[in-house]
């Protein structure tokens, strides 16, 4: 039966080849329908998902020559092996294989298991280096290798445990913290050893790797490289139409410390988009305002090249995500200007800690961008705001921000005022105590105020949402609520520490 299974789907993919059984296919290597003979069987869903990817049906000669503002490869020099097949299972996981520690031989093909983006960089040079310059790249190094948020993590994911009447936090293990933080900010890969395994088509040695599977964005990839493209063209079918709907962000930027994907949701640009997107065309390249979409998703915004309705340029595509941003409004601790490096480790403020503000709100403005610069980053993203806006609705909108971002950055101050008299009373051991500034309850209560209702409240006016996201979820009360908790709790201290 087995046997009658293969020969059916043998059939089936050497119709494929010859493009007879999946309309417009392009030629498929040797090697690739090798892959493929096997693997339709074994994975059905990996290769139905190549099969309706622009990979199977376009090959990169054919895509080299396609004209400027339409191309969606950008690399110029591809090898001329391949250039004449699609994009298949070869053509990715035996590419380089002398850089990759995972590497491994499999049916007489030496293949890896991890395909990165200096793998992708062969047709896609130019996103690649921008993605490297990325905050997203180094995510996984700027949180476990910064003391600040290695302490904050550790009493987030660590075990709890009371002892001598408090309690204490351990590190959380490698498969807790790959499960929980470094899902999004990606895991550090590692080659531990092989396993033999008894597959249908025998037995088989494969690579263990340690920090697998996972597709975050600062993943450390086994030949040195950073980032996973997959995380957003999920693999196996790359689909730029999943890459440019909300939902595929909405995966890491939930919230309620990062809550984007909810703020659009809430918001009028994210009502439109649920009303009308089956209408847009997400496939368009380039992205054309007004007739191929009629309101933004988070790629408009961030990353696309958008046209007008004349086919004149609004921006151009980018896969540095800071390009169009001059503030970085996630608060550590205060919202502040973007930071000038990807790799924000280096940052050190004033007492020497890797945050990009000092505890009284001043910026480590060496590491900082300018105010300049920053304002050159509005003007691009304003660019796009402009072509579904006038021009007092954009100023009247960023001058909003600015005074939400002041005002929520005031308040953070307050309740870090409030922390640090409790610390200097004695009340929470802190740093100048040798401790933690995360592991008693009153120091939580302070990093709820930037970590999650500053945080919320600076996404909803960053992002047109307003109103009543702003103030009861997570927002505005929340904040002053937590202030007056923070005020109360030390005003308590001060009363039992005056009785005789």
């Amino acid at each position: 039966m087995r046997n009658v299974y293969l020969s059916v789907h043998l059939i089936i993919l050497t119709l494929f080849a010859a493009g007879t059984a999946f309309g417009d296919a392009a030629p498929v290597s040797e090697a690739t329908q090798e892959c493929l003979d096997c693997h339709s069987v074994f994975h059905p869903g990996i290769v139905a998902d190549w099969q309706k990817s622009r990979h199977a049906r376009v090959t990169p000669k054919a895509a080299m020559v396609v004209e400027e503002n339409q191309r969606r490869m950008s690399s110029q020099n591809v090898p001329e092996a391949l250039q004449g097949n699609s994009v298949g299972c070869a053509e990715c996981h035996t590419l380089r294989g002398e850089a990759h520690a995972d590497t491994f031989e499999h049916n007489s093909y030496e293949i890896h298991v991890v395909v990165s983006p200096d793998d992708c960089a062969t047709c896609h040079a130019v996103e690649r280096e921008q993605y490297s310059k990325n905050i997203m790249a180094m995510a996984e190094k700027n949180l476990s290798e910064n003391k600040v948020y290695a302490d904050l993590q550790r009493t987030i994911l660590g075990r709890a445990e009371v002892k001598a009447d408090r309690v204490h936090f351990e590190p959380a293990d490698d498969m807790t913290r790959a499960d929980a933080c470094y899902y999004c900010h990606g895991t550090r890969l590692k080659v531990t050893g092989t396993e033999t395994r008894d597959t249908d088509a025998g037995e088989l040695e494969f690579p263990v790797i340690a920090g697998w599977p996972n597709q975050g964005v600062g993943r450390v990839n086994l030949d040195g490289s950073r980032g996973a493209c997959s995380s957003c063209h999920t693999r196996h079918r790359f689909s730029i139409e999943m890459a440019r709907k909300p939902y595929t962000c909405k995966e890491c930027h939930v919230g309620p410390d990062v809550p984007a994907y909810k703020v659009y949701s809430a918001s009028k640009h994210g009502n439109i988009f649920s009303a009308m997107h089956n209408e847009w065309d997400f496939n368009a390249v380039p992205w054309t305002i007004g007739e191929d979409i009629q309101a933004p998703t988070c790629a408009t915004c961030h990353i696309s090249l958008t046209v007008n309705t004349d086919g004149d340029v609004i921006n151009p595509r980018t896969h540095q995500m800071s390009d169009r941003l001059g503030w970085r409004i996630f608060g550590l601790i205060y919202a502040h200007p973007q930071p000038r490096s990807p790799d924000t480790t280096i940052i050190r403020n004033k007492a020497g800690l890797q945050l990009p503000t000092d505890l009284d709100g001043s910026f480590a403005a060496d590491y900082l961008i300018t105010a300049e610069e920053a304002g050159n980053r509005r003007a691009t993203m304003q660019r796009t705001c402009l072509a579904c806006h006038d021009t007092s609705w954009v100023k009247g909108y960023f001058a909003r921000l600015d005074n939400t971002i002041a005002t929520s950055n005031a308040s953070v101050k307050t309740a870090t005022e409030l922390m640090q008299s409790v610390w200097d009373k004695g009340y929470a051991q802190g740093l100048s105590g040798g401790g933690s500034i995360f592991d008693e309850y009153i120091e939580r209560r302070w990093s709820d105020i930037w970590l999650l209702y500053g945080n919320n409240i600076r996404f909803v006016s960053a992002m047109a949402g307003g109103g009543d996201y702003g103030v009861f979820e997570d927002g505005r009360y929340h904040l002053t609520r937590a202030i007056m908790d923070m005020d109360d709790w030390r005003q308590t201290r001060d009363l039992i520490r005056k009785k005789p």
